[in-house]
């Protein structure tokens, strides 16, 4: 089953207090580490993310780029991201793929329950992140004791003798 979560991004920016206080400095940077957070999320979990950006103050046409092989839209002048999320809720919802959405717009989380799509907060979207995290670093950590083989089988001895002679003793 394709499983695919829409992320309402400034409202996550919004409600996540170290992206909430880099907002109010640099708002293209949280915008990055968001999108940077949502694609270690896809691999990790292996769904799909699209994150969607308000765009309605901002005159001209939306625009959708892949980044960090995730989907990343602009909506269009006079188009909110609620208004887009909706709209793509509608259009993917099939019997052989799972919607997620996550923002902690109220009223935009009745709506996509009553359109079939599940809701998640920002907080625990932020929760799953942090967990997620975790376990990358405890992979990292791991892969980093794991001690390199050799593919062929040799005795302690002759692995002592070809360590000192990688050494140069």
């Amino acid at each position: 089953m394709r499983k695919v979560l829409l992320v309402d991004g400034y409202n996550i920016i919004g409600d996540w207090p170290e992206l909430r206080e880099l907002q109010k400095k640099d708002l293209e940077g949280s915008r990055d580490i968001l999108i940077e957070k949502m694609a270690e999320y896809q691999a990790f979990t292996g769904i799909e993310v699209t994150i969607i950006f308000d765009a309605h103050m901002v005159p001209g046409v939306g625009k959708k780029y892949s980044n960090f092989s995730l989907n990343v839209i602009y909506t269009r002048e006079k188009e909110t991201a609620d208004e887009r999320i909706e709209r793509l809720v509608i259009e993917w919802k099939r019997i052989d793929t799972q919607i997620y959405v996550a923002t902690s717009d109220f009223v935009e989380q009745r709506v996509i329950f009553a359109s079939g799509a599940f809701r998640k907060s920002a907080r625990e979207l932020r929760t799953e992140m942090l967990q997620i995290e975790k376990g990358i670093e405890t992979e990292v950590n791991n892969t980093k004791k794991v001690k390199a083989k050799t593919k062929l089988p040799i005795t302690d001895e002759m692995a002592e003798i070809f360590e000192k002679w990688r050494r140069g003793n």
